[in-house]
């Protein structure tokens, strides 16, 4: 049953509120696409110090904390699209979004040796957990409501 088929007073304020749930969206979509370029002008700014400064271990790990985060960004960015675009969060963005940011935490936490032995079997678990999530999502996708045309 989609909010076009309601009727009466309880239509119309479902109508109202997913109308203020899009534009909080929009807006939160144009925040994401400030802080994506705020965060690339940033990596650009990063790779200037890297190459300036090659020998120094310290630029390369920021280089790469700063190129890995802006990777995480742009999941989140694509949840919040589609989001707009089917109007429920799907199991299968969300599980990917997760996935890249554990990913991130275990290659810059490899990549500056501050990873344990026990941290790593701990995200390597959680990440096989996320990844079975992602793949029962799509295995299984949500029924959709078949429509009806009867009044």
């Amino acid at each position: 049953m989609s909010l076009k088929s309601i009727q009466g007073p309880k239509g119309s304020v479902m109508r109202i509120y997913g109308k203020i749930i899009d534009v909080i969206v929009i807006f939160l979509i144009l925040v994401m696409l400030v802080t994506l370029f705020v965060a690339f002008v940033g990596v650009l700014q990063e790779l200037y110090l890297a190459l300036s400064n090659l020998k120094h271990e310290v630029a390369m790990q920021t280089l790469v904390s700063s190129i890995l985060s802006v990777f995480v960004l742009i999941e989140l960015f694509r949840s919040f699209t589609d989001y707009l675009e089917f109007h429920r969060i799907r199991l299968r963005v969300i599980a990917e979004v997760a996935i890249v940011f554990i990913l991130r935490d275990v290659f810059i936490g490899l990549y500056n040796h501050q990873l344990q032995w026990q941290d790593v079997m701990a995200l390597g678990f959680l990440l096989a957990v996320l990844v079975i999530a992602r793949v029962a999502a799509i295995l299984y996708p949500p029924r959709t409501e078949p429509e009806n045309d009867s009044p």
